[in-house]
């Protein structure tokens, strides 16, 4: 186990490498110049030349990307251009409250998802299949900022039950936590829900029509004995896998609906960023989140691993 930990470790240093060097390069690339965004539009022309001289702007590819893993071994990701602050300072100060809000959908996608696919299978064929399946493909299509306006629209100018945005410390006051996170949370698990929803339903019809389930059922054991007992283990094995990469969309993939709910995290920060030309701070956070995710994944591959010795030998 400790070798096949090893050597997924070993494999995401180059994609780590990778992701750094595409977002250095991209922001090369992208349109617009963060001197003229900071000096504003009434900057002089001498006054630009000396603020990108100052932020290093002015300086070759090349240079400007020695200096980027120069400061970037030494655990520096840069300063905030806009902010003024160090990038993983802002950054680790933002991350509780997008991994607040991720580990939230993430238990209401393994709640509803994989409940309604469960009945879904055991009803197969019968309304309630039906049923789970229409809120599956909802789930799918609808997008994630539009059901983000409904239901401020819905819980919140009109029946006033939830706050229209922002956010409450959970360690400050859980139930004004709990107000604030669960229409942002709901908006980014709905999607993930139909998805583990129909991935739970096909898995749970294909282990049901195993030859050990039928000669169980011949035996004469309930059905509740063979669901829980027999199927469950083997219908967890995929959706395992499926859930970590659910957690990694959820923690990246919400820029969106942190925006939409002016909620501090870590997607509403790179958000401004680019609108800002902030080059530091997407470089840093990109990578931060890759790091993030590279390690999420890496814990799930060894989770997938110890439910299932045969991976470990692949």
């Amino acid at each position: 186990m400790l070798a096949y930990a090893l050597r997924r470790i070993a494999q995401a240093v180059p994609i780590l490498f990778l992701v750094s060097l595409i977002s250095f390069g991209i922001m090369q690339l992208v349109p617009g110049d963060p001197a003229a965004m900071l000096a504003g539009p009434n900057a002089t022309p001498a006054e630009l030349a000396q603020l990108r001289q100052n932020l290093g702007l002015d300086r070759s590819f090349l240079v400007q990307l020695g200096i980027f893993y120069g400061n970037l071994l030494h655990g520096d990701l840069g300063h905030s251009l806009i902010l003024g602050q160090p990038v993983l300072e802002t950054v680790i100060e933002r991350s509780p409250i997008s991994i607040s809000l991720a580990i939230y959908s993430l238990v209401l996608t393994i709640l509803f998802g994989i409940s309604i696919g469960m009945v879904a299978a055991m009803r197969h064929n019968r309304i309630l299949d039906q049923i789970a399946m229409v809120i599956a493909l909802i789930g799918v299509s609808v997008p994630n900022f539009w059901l983000g306006l409904v239901m401020i629209v819905l819980f919140s100018v009109q029946l006033g039950w939830l706050p229209t945005g922002g956010y409450v410390p959970f360690t400050e006051d859980p139930l004004g936590w709990l107000r604030a996170a669960t229409m942002p949370a709901v908006a980014m698990a709905l999607m993930q829900i139909g998805l583990l929803a129909r991935l739970t339903r096909s898995t749970m019809l294909e282990i049901l029509g195993q030859d050990y389930i039928r000669t169980a059922r011949a035996k004469g054991l309930r059905e509740t004995t063979i669901i829980v007992r027999h199927a469950m283990s083997n219908v967890l094995m995929p959706i395992v896998t499926v859930i970590g990469m659910i957690l990694s969309v959820l923690l990246s993939g919400s820029v969106i609906v942190e925006t939409i709910f002016a909620v501090p995290g870590i997607g509403a920060l790179l958000g401004n960023a680019i609108l800002a030309r902030d080059y530091p701070m997407i470089q840093g956070g990109l990578l931060f989140v890759a790091s993030a995710l590279l390690l999420l994944n890496i814990a799930v591959d060894l989770i997938y691993a110890w439910l299932d010795p045969r991976v470990r030998l692949q």
